[in-house]
């Protein structure tokens, strides 16, 4: 099943107590199989370590998307953030594809998305009542992220969460807006919900 043909992907963070790497396996939700693994793979001990203070948001990080065959899709990049995130998105040929600019004064939270020009492609934006994000162009909906609850004893005991990823489909495979979209996914992630 290739990654990018699926319309609805899970993305599920790896369990830890004590973890500092930021790991995530995606599922294609029609079949139940694994498509993607996320990684990162080269973490400094100074961001080990301010992964477990207060300043975890603000640390970098660098994570791979890799197929199942290993081949690197995607890689999604932030150096230090000490007010607002800007995150670069490159592809598996190290070209960028994009990036996102975390909005000031977001209710729920709010990115643009760009393409490799700095141009907005579209706008990912959080709802301040609950845990669900949508990402939309002139006033039509490309995708909608939400939060899977894994129960009590994993919300309460682990850092964990699973995401769902409901994509158009109308947004073809090899569109560069599909791998932005993925990407992004795992920066509400590590930006705003850690």
């Amino acid at each position: 099943m290739a990654w990018d043909t699926a319309d609805q992907l899970i993305v599920k963070e790896h369990l830890g107590l004590f973890k500092a790497a930021s790991n995530y396996d995606i599922y294609d939700l029609d079949s139940g199989e694994m498509v993607l693994e996320c990684r990162e793979p080269h973490l400094s001990w100074l961001t080990q370590a301010m992964r477990f203070t207060d300043y975890r948001r603000m640390t970098p990080f660098d994570i791979h998307v890799t197929d199942m065959q290993g081949d690197l899709v995607v890689k999604v990049v932030r150096g230090f953030s000490l007010f607002l995130s800007k995150v670069k998105v490159y592809d598996g040929q190290g070209s960028l594809l994009g990036g996102f600019e975390q909005k000031l004064f977001s209710i729920g939270g709010a990115f643009n998305v760009h393409d490799e020009n700095g141009q907005t492609v579209c706008e990912l934006k959080g709802k301040w009542t609950g845990w669900e994000f949508k990402f939309t162009a002139n006033g039509v909906e490309l995708a909608r992220v939400s939060k899977k609850w894994a129960g009590i004893h994993k919300e309460m005991f682990t850092t964990a969460d699973s995401y769902a990823l409901d994509v158009a489909n109308n947004i073809p495979p090899e569109s560069a807006i599909r791998k932005l979209i993925l990407a992004a996914v795992l920066c509400i992630d590590m930006v705003l919900k850690e």
